[in-house]
């Protein structure tokens, strides 16, 4: 799907309006899926069959945290390794022309790792505690929805830093005094990161 809707775009390049479309799609996606499963509830809680929270509650507590602690550890990690993909690439390339800019871009490949020692820091919190979660769905919930939530967080952030470290080298690359201005948005776009791990370990506590 993405594909498609990026066919428009160079070849081994994605402009930021494909990635705003493919997130838009995949957005609108997951709405009419939680419509269909409300629609799908509200129908069997009237015609008298089982209803989706006996469903939800039949599954044991332990596989929802660990489903939390996955699915944050693999979305931090997918989105360290795309945004280093997407500066990377820029970086190599500037550098064969401007070599100068090869050694102070590397602060964007930093950036970009520094979300997956996120993952690690919230996976060795959620962790430690996981044997409470198998004792209570509530606590179990908590590490899911937490889980999630940094999974999230991060993969927007480093692909928000990837793409403004892409940027930043083309623009060092054609005038060295933008360097400095470019860091500083980079600074802000790996905040959201940071943000999303204390959310998320407060939803876990």
């Amino acid at each position: 799907m993405i594909r498609a809707i990026c066919s428009h775009a160079a070849p081994g390049q994605l402009t930021m309006g494909a990635y705003v479309k493919a997130a838009v799609c995949l957005l609108a996606a997951s709405v009419a899926i939680l419509v269909l499963l409300a629609l799908w509830r509200a129908h069997l809680r009237y015609t008298g069959a089982f209803f989706l929270g006996d469903l939800i509650l039949s599954v044991h507590p332990g596989t929802y945290a660990a489903l939390g602690l996955a699915t944050g550890l693999s979305l931090s990690v997918l989105g360290a390794g795309w945004g280093i993909f997407i500066t990377g690439a820029s970086l190599v390339g500037a550098a064969v022309r401007v070599p100068r800019v090869r050694t102070k871009n590397l602060i964007s490949i930093l950036f970009c790792e520094a979300v997956a020692i996120y993952s690690i820091i919230s996976a060795f919190v959620m962790f430690q505690g996981i044997e409470d979660a198998e004792e209570s769905h509530r606590v179990a919930f908590g590490y899911f929805w937490g889980g999630i939530t940094i999974g999230a967080t991060n993969l927007a952030c480093a692909l928000s830093v990837g793409m403004i470290g892409s940027a930043a080298v083309l623009a060092d690359a054609a005038n060295a005094a933008m360097f400095m201005k470019m860091l500083v948005v980079e600074i802000f776009a790996s905040a959201v990161g940071l943000f999303g791990l204390i959310v998320g370990l407060v939803q876990i506590r």
